[in-house]
């Protein structure tokens, strides 16, 4: 057995006849429908890097942003490529191409511990924000360690809403209800400039923002989240997170589906900062706003 895990009590959720999904924002969100949960447990955040670093101290895991590619698995790959890195995002320059391809870039050296890599004046990760570079086997091996498992995307979307059926965002209706914002997203000026900071880490702690009706932190904004769910469908291209085929390290495995939204989520540009967005990330891709928390079935 492994050490006590230094995380907060999950939170009991209780399940039920649950609907899901939207046909108000982007496409690979609908149609709505209704699901039946069990009830399970949940993570009231996601993991931290201070409950990563226990798991990696008490197994010495190596994610696979610390493992360079190996060519056999990626036909193509560019020699530059084949390094231990991650996709890293860096703002653009103003006056330059607007698009993703302009604001991230695979860097070498870029994980868990170091988010940004190596070229910034403090690269290393903070306590209380979430770990990110974590790729689907790397949140399943964490899961595996704390007895635990990775939610279902319908077990995600429940949990996000926080009892308020139907509502557009987990809070309500209201995007900024008294002007206020209610997670961890780019509220203005992306991907040039931030409102609130001038450059990374662009994460928050995971308790910053207000708990949601089930006490759950943090499961809309701030990093997106895996979810055990395959991915099915298309999904829109109008994202922070769409890369053109063949960018970066082009993925030939599975995917699935991310929930949640990021802090790179902007009303100007990716508004899936709601219960009902999702996201398809290839399950060998990792990045500076991906991450994750953990369930538990009863």
């Amino acid at each position: 057995m492994h050490p006590a895990i230094p995380s907060p009590a999950m939170i009991l959720l209780p399940g039920g006849s649950v609907t899901i999904g939207s046909t108000d924002f982007y496409p690979e969100e609908a149609p709505v429908r209704t699901h039946e949960v069990a009830p399970f447990l949940l993570d009231p955040t996601p993991v931290t890097n201070a409950q990563f670093a226990a798991f990696v101290a008490d197994t010495g895991y190596v994610t696979l942003a610390e493992t360079a590619p190996d060519p056999a698995d990626y036909p193509g790959i560019l020699p530059e490529m084949i390094v231990a890195g991650s996709i890293v995002f860096t703002a653009p320059a103003k006056g330059g191409p607007v698009g993703p391809e302009s604001w991230w870039c695979y860097v070498a050296g870029a994980n868990w511990r170091q988010p940004y890599g190596t070229g910034i004046d403090d690269p290393s990760p903070l306590p209380d924000h979430p770990v990110v570079h974590i790729a689907y086997g790397d949140a399943l091996a964490y899961a595996r360690w704390a007895d635990k498992r990775l939610p279902t995307e319908v077990e995600a979307e429940f949990a996000s809403r926080g009892g308020l059926a139907n509502a557009a965002y987990a809070w309500g209706d209201e995007f900024l209800p008294g002007g206020e914002a209610q997670a961890n997203i780019w509220l203005e000026g992306f991907p040039f400039t931030h409102p609130d900071r001038n450059g990374p880490p662009y994460t928050t702690p995971v308790t910053r923002y207000r708990p949601n009706g089930y006490g759950l932190f943090d499961l809309i904004g701030n990093v997106w989240e895996w979810t055990s769910s395959d991915a099915s469908g298309p999904v829109g291209n109008n994202s922070c997170c769409h890369l053109k085929s063949g960018e970066f390290t082009p993925s030939p495995h599975l995917h699935k589906v991310l929930k949640g939204g990021s802090h790179l989520c902007a009303p100007n540009y990716c508004q899936r900062y709601r219960p009902a967005a999702r996201w398809f990330q290839p399950v060998d891709t990792s990045t500076t706003h991906v991450g994750f928390r953990c369930a538990r079935s009863i």
